[in-house]
């Protein structure tokens, strides 16, 4: 099943960033490989694995966040809370929010082709991390109703079809329906 796909290490090449760098590390010193399901619960740090504490990554959240302040993309606030004081990272850079915004729109729209295999791998992968971090509904918020559902018929049609049996013919994406499977658990 796609739940226990090992993950292989093809390149340990730097990536030139810092997480992905840190990533590869942890699975290049991996004494047996690991599933893509733990590979996720290590890497986002939902797993005390006891055995497996040295190849989790720290702060994964801030990190990230910090990155996408680096680049320009988000910013940092301080929000109060009544007792507390909170640090946020609204987006600076609405843009780059635009522009893959309507990439996933199109996709689902006018670049329709009815077909997860000839779909391009990055897209699937950014409409299946979307989905799992439930912001399907935003994306395509601003679309007018009727083509509002059809890229969200479209889009469940894609997330529905079986993990197991689109990884077996997907030459390339195997590891984009294994986490969809990883998620959907």
């Amino acid at each position: 099943s796609t739940l226990s796909f090992q993950v292989l290490l093809k390149s340990d090449a730097p990536t030139g960033d810092v997480l992905l760098d840190e990533t590869l590390r942890h699975m290049k010193a991996t004494e047996s490989a690991e599933t893509v399901q733990t590979w996720i619960e290590l890497l986002t740090g939902e797993t005390w694995n006891p055995f497996k504490l040295q190849y989790q990554l720290r702060n994964v959240r801030e990190r990230i966040a910090k990155a996408l302040v680096e680049k320009g993309i988000l910013t940092t606030e301080k929000q109060n809370f009544l007792l507390f004081d909170m640090t946020t990272h609204p987006i600076t850079n609405a843009t780059e929010k635009q522009r893959l915004v309507k990439k996933l729109q199109e996709s689902m729209l006018e670049r329709w082709v009815n077909n997860p295999g000839r779909m391009d791998r990055r897209t699937l992968a950014l409409l299946v991390l979307a989905h799992s971090s439930d912001v399907l509904e935003n994306v395509f918020g601003s679309l007018a109703d009727d083509k509002y559902d059809v890229a969200m018929n479209r889009t469940k049609d894609l997330l529905d079809m079986d993990p197991e049996v689109e990884a077996a013919k997907a030459r390339g994406a195997e590891m984009i329906w294994a986490v969809l499977a990883a998620f959907n658990k």
